[in-house]
């Protein structure tokens, strides 16, 4: 589980990059993507950090 969540953290971070430097850090997709990326954040300071 702590695996898998971290590799939704990396790539979510990852598209979330590539779509500030295509389309700008104001973009609908980009803020959406940093929104992804702190609930999977918090999902993880919540869960899966003591696993």
């Amino acid at each position: 589980m702590v695996e898998e969540l971290l590799k939704e953290l990396e790539l979510t971070r990852e598209k979330m990059i590539q779509a500030a430097l295509e389309k700008g850090v104001s973009h609908k997709e980009t803020i959406n993507l940093s929104k992804e990326l702190d609930r999977l954040l918090n999902e993880y300071d919540t869960n899966g950090k003591s696993k």
